[in-house]
């Protein structure tokens, strides 16, 4: 039966972990093999007001984010949960997931490994649906930008300041209904700050498309290190983040997005990065569809549930 999680159980968690994610790298090999399992625990049971259960079949932990636009929430982050069989997290979440509702917390969240179907339907059938997807795949053997693609200059940051809330208002509409544009995005001098920043680093990339003179989108790539989401479990050595993706409406289905995801490619091979992960919401259908079908295979999906 499970129990309240304490410092006792960090190194059984972390056994139950690896097993996890050995299995998880079976079916995606790009996956990191060398992960410190029990700091990977640790981190999260030391963060403030982490709680969560453990049996002798499993464990599960999670923690409040400060950032409220999560509302009153906790995490089961990457490395938060395992089980050795699926069902076995319905009953960690029973005990863990009293204490978060009873502390006021009653948005949940939590990281699963997309490729484990049992466990992702346990999660289902814990009232949780998919919100967030991780995807992940070799950088293709590509040398030189598409035609009508380049890296972005400085004199490029007021397009790209103009550019920069497509993604913010397009996923506050329906059926994503995101929370909308960050204080930075409703701000040009602040953003045009923060892409100026990326525009003189010589560590990162906004590469845009040009179409009759004009730039009518741009993706910005950089290494994996720059994500706080794709970190652990998630983050191969040395792989490219493509962090940032937009096009103009009126250039959607023209080929634009392919052409920039092409010039993304040509950046990260130019780096000696192998391997390129990225994420995107399940309800954007834009996105949702693109990167699939530009060879993102899924590795993670974060569930959500929201009570009542």
């Amino acid at each position: 039966m499970p129990r309240p999680f304490s410092d006792d159980d960090l190194d059984a968690a972390a056994a139950l972990l690896a097993e996890r994610h050995a299995s998880h790298r079976t079916a995606e090999p790009l996956l990191p093999a060398d992960v410190d399992f029990r700091a990977e625990v640790e981190a999260l049971w030391r963060r403030p007001g982490a709680s969560g259960a453990i049996s002798e079949g499993g464990f599960l932990l999670g923690a409040p984010r400060e950032d409220r636009i999560w509302g009153p929430n906790v995490w089961v982050e990457l490395a938060g949960h395992a089980v050795e069989q699926a069902e076995a997290a319905r009953d960690l979440y029973e005990l863990a997931a009293q204490r978060w509702v009873d502390e006021g917390n009653t948005r949940h969240y939590v990281v699963v490994p997309a490729t484990d179907a049992q466990l992702v339907d346990a999660w289902f059938r814990l009232g949780f649906g998919q919100q967030h997807a991780f995807g992940i795949r070799e950088v293709p053997e590509q040398t030189g930008f598409p035609e009508g693609t380049r890296e972005a200059e400085p004199a490029d940051v007021d397009a790209l300041v103009a550019l920069g809330p497509l993604v913010a208002d397009h996923q506050a509409l329906a059926p994503v209904f995101g929370p909308g544009r960050r204080k930075e995005e409703d701000d040009d001098d602040s953003l045009r700050g923060e892409i100026l920043e990326g525009l003189l680093s010589d560590d990162v990339a906004d590469v845009v498309a040009v179409r009759d003179g004009r730039i009518v989108g741009y993706f910005y790539v950089a290494p994996a290190e720059h994500s706080g989401m794709h970190a652990g479990l998630a983050r191969p050595p040395g792989a490219a983040y493509l962090a940032w993706a937009a096009t103009a409406p009126q250039v959607r289905s023209s080929g634009v997005g392919v052409a920039l995801t092409g010039a993304a490619f040509a950046w990260a091979r130019s780096r000696r990065h192998d391997v390129m992960v990225t994420d995107w919401r399940v309800t954007n259908l834009l996105s949702s569809r693109f990167w699939p079908a530009r060879g993102f295979r899924t590795t993670f999906l974060r569930l959500y549930r929201s009570i009542p």
